[in-house]
């Protein structure tokens, strides 16, 4: 029911919104997506058509339109439009010093069926064996098969989400971390939304 009363206060939203607000928060979205290529000929088109719009309010309500229905069919294939504006920003490693700087625990695992993570204030090998006991109930063992594991720093700022390598965390698996979030941060924005 959350998810449908979400959905259609987005769509209300969309039909309201100034069409250049729209278009420019459509394409940042789309820009961080692997199917940006099949609607960046469109983004333009709409581009062109609201700057030759000039008063005429019905070209403009027709663009609207079109891109509403364009978020709405998003939506409904599972994107995320409210990522558009976040950032995953990788910002080398830290220590216990960190805290003074706003920063938090926290540890991922990337697994066969998602990505799990836990944060708190345990050490993180800690938090990394309260996360691994949660993963490895009887019902979940066989689906749980883990590829790495990340233990790091965190910190919410503005519209970036800073994570940054902990003394635990090896120099090849951030590297690892920062290549898999180059090539798909909507992804893992997405799954780390909760991170607070």
């Amino acid at each position: 029911m959350k998810k449908k009363s979400a959905f259609l206060e987005n769509l209300l939203q969309d039909r309201f919104s100034d069409p250049w607000r729209l278009l420019s928060e459509t394409s940042q979205f789309l820009s961080k997506t692997k199917i940006f290529q099949q609607h960046e000929d469109q983004l333009r088109l709409w581009r062109r058509e609201l700057q030759s719009s000039g008063n005429n309010g019905d070209r403009a309500k027709k663009v609207r339109e079109e891109i509403t229905e364009l978020r709405r069919t998003l939506r409904c294939q599972g994107y995320d439009l409210s990522l558009a504006k976040q950032n995953l920003v990788f910002d080398g490693f830290r220590n216990d010093a960190s805290l003074a700087e706003g920063f938090r625990r926290v540890v991922i695992f990337f697994a066969d069926d998602d990505i799990y993570w836990l944060a708190g204030e345990n050490n993180h090998i800690i938090l990394a064996e309260i996360l691994e006991g949660q993963m490895n109930t009887p019902s979940r063992r066989k689906w749980n098969i883990i590829h790495s594991k990340h233990y790091l720093w965190y910190r919410r700022r503005g519209n970036d989400l800073i994570l940054s390598g902990s003394d635990t965390e090896t120099k090849e698996g951030f590297e690892r971390l920062k290549a898999m979030g180059d090539a798909n941060s909507l992804f893992i924005l997405l799954k780390l939304k909760g991170l607070r």
